[in-house]
Parts: C-alpha cells; sequence; structure tokens
C-alpha cells in the first residue's frame, strides 16, 4: 500500500480542486446516468434595465434546486418573488422536472416556500447559531 499523507492547503492551485471535482464526477457517472443539466436565469429589472431582483437556478436529474432568490427590499411585497417561482417550476417543467428543492435560513424566507407548497424535509439547528438552514422541498406535477 502506498505511503499517503494529508496536506492542509487553504490557497492551493485551483488544478488541484478541480482534480477532485473530476474524481468524484467520473466515479457519479459510472454509477448513474446524469443529463447535461440546465440551468434557470430570471432577473427582475426596473424601467432603466437595473437588477432588482432574480433567481438562479440548477436542473439536473429531474430536480430544480433553487439556488438563489433575492428580491431588492423596496420592490418586496409586490408579488414579484412568486412570479419568480411560478415561472422557475414552470421553466424546470419543460425541462423535465418531477420536483423541486430549495434551502433557506429561518431569518429569510421559510414560510414563503411553505405558502408555495414546500415542505420541510431537513433541518441544521444552530447554522448560524439562534438560527436554523431549512430544505423544502415540492412536487412539481403538470402545473
Amino acid at each position: 500500500m502506498p505511503n499517503l499523507t494529508i496536506t492542509s492547503e487553504p490557497e492551493g492551485p485551483l488544478d488541484d480542486l478541480n482534480t477532485l471535482v473530476r474524481g468524484l464526477s467520473e466515479f457519479n457517472h459510472s454509477v448513474v446516468p446524469f443529463d447535461k443539466g440546465a440551468s434557470v436565469r430570471l432577473f427582475l429589472r426596473d424601467e432603466d434595465g437595473a437588477i432588482a431582483g432574480g433567481l438562479f437556478a440548477e436542473i439536473y436529474m429531474g430536480w430544480m434546486y433553487v439556488r438563489i432568490l433575492w428580491i431588492a427590499d423596496a420592490h418586496r411585497g409586490g408579488g414579484h418573488g412568486v412570479e419568480l417561482m411560478r415561472r422557475a417550476e414552470d421553466e424546470a417543467r419543460t425541462h423535465g422536472c418531477h420536483s423541486a428543492w430549495v434551502d433557506t435560513f429561518s431569518f429569510q424566507a421559510p414560510e414563503f416556500y411553505r405558502k408555495l407548497g414546500y415542505r420541510e424535509f431537513g433541518r441544521l439547528d444552530d447554522y448560524p447559531a439562534g438560527f436554523a438552514r431549512v430544505f423544502l422541498a415540492k412536487q412539481l406535477g403538470q402545473g
């Protein structure tokens, strides 16, 4: 058996990190046939074209993961978040997604997602201290 060592390299070369990503991806692809994936990028813009909010999601293996949903403070409460989520879910369905998931902090928007039909499936308490990271999912169905 070869003599291996563990090194700590917080500022190591990006190529070394990419080696880890490639190694895991190659293993995963050897077990499960992965689709190419897609992304959803929706922007809420004001009359001057400045970004006032938006949504970024990744589509992979029949699921949509909502990575970012943000609305500028001045535009919250106007239904824009609901509309962004509806549009993202519609786009996910066109890519064959059966479900969607999101994670949010307890001080952010878990109730917003619950109102849209998302159900909690996991939680990390004290992440950060005094709060929780909440994981929610929803079956998309046909609309």
